[in-house]
């Protein structure tokens, strides 16, 4: 009798518990970062490209509500080396986009890949999901760029 109440009460806090979705991370040559979770990705810049820009000063991100293709120019980061453009990795549309990074350009150098995220992007063809690195061959190329 106590083992079929542990089993229900097991049972129950188990069914209870939501299923969690992993995030997968990917990358692009011009080193921004892809975070996909289902349908919608979040895209910064990688922590590699941060080092290389320096200290940023200014950041542009696209509209929300805004449609993008594949390549397209949505953004700038602007450092005091260098101007940036950044690009959308993947077509569909801006669902949001991180004010935050405008106001304290800072949050890109200290926090690049979690905090400094610049938009996501609700997108439509997994095929172009499928052609961004992996964290093994963006590595590579981050290791042949020295």
């Amino acid at each position: 009798m106590a083992l079929r109440i542990l089993s229900k009460s097991f049972l129950s806090q188990r069914l209870a518990t939501p299923i969690r979705h992993y995030a997968t991370k990917k990358y692009t040559s011009s080193h921004e970062w892809i975070e996909i979770n289902k349908d919608v990705a979040t895209i910064g810049i990688t922590d590699y490209a941060q080092n290389a820009l320096g200290d940023v000063v200014y950041v542009e991100v696209p509209e929300v509500g805004a449609r993008v293709e594949f390549d397209e120019t949505v953004g700038v980061v602007e450092s005091v080396k260098s101007t940036s453009d950044i690009y959308s990795p993947l077509t569909g549309e801006i669902t949001a986009a991180n004010s935050d990074v405008v106001k304290n350009t800072k949050l890109i150098n200290r926090s690049p890949e979690k905090d400094g995220w610049l938009f996501k992007v609700k997108f439509e063809d997994q095929e172009e999901v499928n052609a961004l690195l992996d964290e093994a061959d963006y590595k590579k190329l981050t290791e042949s760029d020295h």
